[in-house]
């Protein structure tokens, strides 16, 4: 890792800083929300499960964002809509601290949903065409970790401020921070070196994808897989903690604690793709995965729990961080701003039934149960539609 982050030029650090922040900051935002289900159906009077649906709705909506923002960043450039993307999540974000009932409330998560559906897919192949091909892994598992960092910021701030501000507090908290990334990315990032405004003002979208059904079709199939692999381990686990009466310090430690080992397996196993190849590092990961489930739902020992969540996130999000190199290594080169994150986000669209599936099987059978077969089922999914599907190791990102 550290050989690959040699010789970087001054452009692109800014770059991977700044698409690591953009989907580090829309993460948090994200993932604030999955602390504060109990507070916030208490505040409208509606159940636990009832709220959570603001989550499904967020995630129905990110396709939306992914295709627009994608196609404006094929058409206008990274820079420019990566700015306005991020002023767009911040703006609606921060509007769910001020709603006054419960269909506000969904409507703000939606549009939210919308803002964080183009962030990552422009990120990516920001970065992708900007830095030396051999430094691919390295910068897809930095990128990635941006989704780890974001969560453990968002479990930093539920421990330390929720019993001073309530949950509407903690949705002001990334405000500030990512209206200051927007000058950042202003006056520090430049644009692709690829990106060619006049042949990209020209390029069809619907064309490309018609001549790639094929594997626009694959990749959404493998991306409903990978989300709910993710979602599947974290969207319902702090609610899981809570249901055991672990105080919000508490809750919020573990989650930092499990949010470390997954932005330790980004950096380490993108790492490792570079060598031994995407499919092979993703398929590897995925199935090392399925053992640590035991541990982590089925221990009645805090120390287990804490080890299970720790190795879990270690190894499901080291399997998504390769995504982002694999991804744009297989995307179209004209629709590359639109075709990564368009198909992860109906991959989320998917997957987005993920928690209120859980919640419905933990009230039926176990909490325990509803925590384990998501992950288990979909790892499997995943080495199977790896080992059968395409990669691009290494492929030239060329120009539109």
């Amino acid at each position: 890792m550290i050989e690959a982050l040699r010789g970087w030029t001054s452009r692109q650090k800014h770059v991977v800083a700044a698409s690591y922040l953009g989907w580090a900051l829309d993460a948090m935002d994200f993932f604030l929300l999955v602390f504060v289900f109990n507070e916030i159906a208490a505040e409208f009077g509606v159940t636990r499960n009832t709220v959570t649906w603001a989550v499904m709705l967020t995630l129905c909506c990110r396709p939306l964002g992914a295709v627009i923002f994608g196609r404006l960043a094929d058409k206008f450039g990274r820079r420019p809509i990566l700015m306005l993307n991020i002023a767009v999540y911040s703006l609606f974000n921060v509007s769910t601290a001020f709603v006054t009932d419960l269909n506000t409330f969904f409507i703000v998560r939606a549009l939210f949903g919308i803002g964080m559906g183009g962030v990552w897919g422009i990120g990516a192949s920001l970065c992708m065409e900007t830095i030396n091909p051999k430094s691919r892994g390295v910068v897809s598992g930095l990128l990635q970790s941006g989704y780890c960092s974001g969560y453990l910021i968002a479990s930093a701030v539920y421990a330390l401020a929720f019993q001073y501000v309530g949950w509407r507090g903690l949705f002001l908290v990334g405000f500030l921070p990512s209206l200051a990334l927007i000058p950042y990315i202003w006056f520090a990032v430049q644009e692709s070196p690829v990106f060619d405004r006049a042949k990209a003002k020209s390029a069809s979208l619907f064309r490309v994808l018609r001549e790639n059904w094929k594997l626009s079709v694959y990749a959404i199939i493998m991306m409903t897989a990978f989300n709910f692999f993710s979602h599947g381990s974290q969207d319902i686990f702090p609610n899981y903690l809570q249901f055991r009466s672990f105080p919000p310090e508490l809750v919020g430690t573990i989650a930092v604690i499990y949010n470390i080992g997954g932005i330790l397996g980004c950096w380490i196993i993108a790492s490792l793709s570079q060598k031994y190849g995407r499919r092979r590092t993703m398929i590897t990961t995925a199935l090392i995965a399925i053992p640590t489930i035991l541990p982590w739902a089925f221990s009645p020992s805090i120390l287990w729990i804490i080890v299970g969540a720790f190795l879990i996130n270690f190894f499901v999000q080291g399997t998504w961080s390769v995504m982002p190199a694999h991804l744009n290594e297989l995307s179209p080169s004209a629709v590359r701003g639109t075709f990564p994150g368009t198909v992860y986000q109906l991959g989320n669209l998917f997957a987005s039934a993920c928690i209120n599936i859980q919640l419905e099987v933990a009230a039926r059978f176990d909490y325990a149960i509803a925590l384990a077969c998501v992950p288990f089922l979909a790892a499997i999914a995943i080495a199977l539609l790896l080992w059968k599907g395409p990669e691009a190791h290494g492929a030239e990102m060329k120009g539109l």
